[in-house]
C-alpha cells in the first residue's frame, strides 16, 4: 500500500513535568484578520508574530490569488500591500480554505461585496461543517450564495449584488458568524447590527477600529456603517491563548511543574480557560500585563497544583469554546466531577469534540459521559492507550497532555493537522519536558 507522508502519530511516555519560558506561535483569530483587513486597507500594514499554520496560510493564499501582494511570511513578519475595499480582483478558480472554518466564514461576508463571482472550497472536514448560518444572514443583506446540500461547502458566492444594513440577532453565539457580517457591512448601504446572545471573542472589532473604521457598541449589539476606508499600519500579534492553553493544562496537571508562557494574548473574551482552571483551583498568575495594538497581553506564570472537579459556568463557555479538549484532560486528572453544559457548539468544530473526546477519555480509563450539548467527566488517573484524535489538532493536544498524568504510554494516532494552528508544537512541547516522539506513516512501514 502507498505511505501517506503526512501521516503523524504522537508517542507520549508517561510522567515528567512543565518548567522554563515559552512562546507558543502567533494568535490565529488574529493572524487571519490581519491579513484579511490589510488587503482591504489603503496603503501598506506591517504584520509581525504572524501564525506560519496551515490555517493563516490559507487566508494568505486565498489573497494573493485575489490579487494582493504580500511578502512573507519571514519569521512571522508580513508586508501587505493593501487594495482597497474595492481593489481585490477574481481569482483563477475555486479558493481552498483546507481546514480553516474562519477563513471561509469571514471570507463568505466580505466576498459578498465585490463585484466578481468566487467559489469557496476546503477538506472534507470542513465541507461538512455547517455554512447557513452565515449564509442565511447574509442572504438577509442580498447576498447571493449557492451551498451543497445541507447547507455546507463548496460556496459559489455571486458579485455585483446590493448590499444592505440589516438588524440581526444570531442564536447562537460565534465570532465568525459575527465577524462575516460586519465585513459585509463594509460594503452594505447603511448600518449593520449584530446581537450576540453571549459574548464571544472581539478581535474583528478591535482591528476594525485600529484600521480606522469604528465599530459602535451598544450592549450586546455591535454595529458598523457601510461606506468607509482601511487605514493601513503595524500589528504586532500576540501569542495565541488557545495554543497556550494545552501547555497551561500540562503545567497544571504535572507534579512539579513551574511554568511561564510569555506574551500571551489575554483579550477579555478569550480567557475564560483561566477563569475555568482557577474556578478547579489552578495557581496562575498574569505578569507584566500590557496592551499591544487595542490587545491586552501578558505573561501567563502556572504552578502545578491539585485540582478538583467543578460545575462549569455557561457564562464561560463562549469564553473558552476551542479550550475544551484541554479543559476535559484537565478535569479527567481532577478530583471529583467536573459537569459541561451548554456547548452544543462542540458538536460542530474539525470534529465532533464532545464525542471524540468522550471516546478518547474511556480509552483512557475515565469516565466521562457525553452529553448533547457537553460532558460530566469523574476526575481520576488517566491509564495508558491508543487515542484517535480524527485528525483535530485540538484534539491530538490535549491527549498529549495527558500524558502528563498517565499510568502508561499513550499513542494519539493522526496529529498530521497540528500545524494547521500550532506548527512546531512536538518540538516546543518536548523543550518544555514533555516525553514526546512522532511516528510517520513511513516509520510505521519500516
Amino acid at each position: 500500500m502507498p505511505v501517506d507522508p503526512a501521516y503523524v502519530d504522537y508517542l507520549v511516555q508517561p510522567g515528567g513535568s512543565l518548567s522554563g519560558r515559552v512562546r507558543v506561535p502567533g494568535d490565529k483569530s488574529i493572524s487571519h484578520r490581519a491579513v484579511m483587513l490589510g488587503a482591504l486597507a489603503e496603503g501598506e500594514t506591517r504584520v509581525s508574530g504572524f501564525l506560519e499554520g496551515a490555517d493563516a496560510l490559507a487566508t494568505l493564499a486565498a489573497f494573493r490569488r485575489l490579487g494582493v501582494t504580500v511578502e512573507g511570511p519571514d519569521h512571522g513578519r508580513l508586508r501587505i500591500r493593501g487594495v482597497g475595499l474595492h481593489g481585490l480582483t477574481a481569482a483563477d478558480g475555486p479558493l481552498d480554505m483546507g481546514n480553516s472554518g474562519t477563513s471561509m466564514r469571514l471570507l463568505t461576508g466580505l466576498l459578498c461585496g465585490q463585484d466578481f463571482d468566487t467559489t469557496l472550497t476546503g477538506d472534507d472536514s470542513l465541507r461538512r461543517r455547517p455554512m447557513a448560518r452565515v449564509t442565511e444572514p447574509l442572504a438577509a443583506m442580498g447576498a447571493h450564495i449557492e451551498t451543497a446540500p445541507g447547507g455546507t461547502a463548496p460556496l459559489a458566492i455571486r458579485g455585483g449584488q446590493p448590499l444592505r444594513g440589516i438588524r440581526y440577532e444570531m442564536p447562537v453565539a460565534s465570532a465568525q458568524v459575527k465577524s462575516a457580517l460586519l465585513l459585509a457591512g463594509l460594503y452594505a448601504d447603511g448600518e449593520t447590527w449584530v446581537h450576540e446572545p453571549a459574548p464571544t471573542r472581539d478581535h474583528t472589532e478591535r482591528m476594525l477600529a485600529g484600521f480606522g473604521m469604528p465599530v459602535e457598541r451598544a450592549g450586546a449589539w455591535s454595529g458598523v456603517r457601510g461606506g468607509g476606508t482601511l487605514q493601513g499600519g503595524a500589528i504586532d500579534i500576540p501569542a495565541d491563548i488557545s495554543s497556550a492553553a494545552f501547555l497551561l493544562v500540562g503545567a497544571c496537571i504535572a507534579e512539579g511543574s513551574d511554568l511561564v508562557l510569555e506574551h500571551v494574548g489575554l483579550n477579555p473574551t478569550r480567557t475564560g480557560v483561566v477563569e475555568i482552571l482557577e474556578l478547579m483551583g489552578a495557581d496562575i498568575e498574569i505578569r507584566h500585563r500590557r496592551e499591544i495594538g487595542g490587545e491586552p497581553v501578558g505573561d501567563v506564570h502556572v504552578r502545578a497544583r491539585p485540582l478538583h472537579g467543578v460545575t462549569i459556568p455557561e457564562r464561560l463557555v463562549p469564553l473558552a469554546i476551542d479550550e475544551f479538549p484541554a479543559v476535559f484532560v484537565a478535569a479527567a486528572c481532577a478530583r471529583g466531577r467536573t459537569v459541561l453544559t451548554g456547548a452544543r457548539e462542540l458538536r460542530v468544530k474539525e470534529s465532533d469534540r464532545i464525542a471524540v473526546m468522550a471516546q478518547g477519555l474511556q480509552a483512557l480509563g475515565i469516565q466521562a459521559e457525553p452529553r448533547e450539548d457537553g460532558m460530566v467527566i469523574e476526575g481520576g488517573r488517566p491509564a495508558g492507550g491508543t487515542i484517535d484524535s480524527h485528525g483535530d489538532h485540538r484534539i491530538a493536544m490535549a491527549f498529549a497532555m495527558a500524558g502528563l498524568q498517565s499510568d502508561g504510554p499513550i499513542t494519539i494516532r493522526d496529529c498530521r493537522n497540528v500545524d494547521t494552528s500550532f506548527p512546531g508544537f512536538a518540538e516546543l512541547a518536548r523543550s518544555a519536558g514533555l516525553e514526546l516522539q512522532t511516528r510517520t506513516a513511513e516509520d510505521a512501514h519500516e
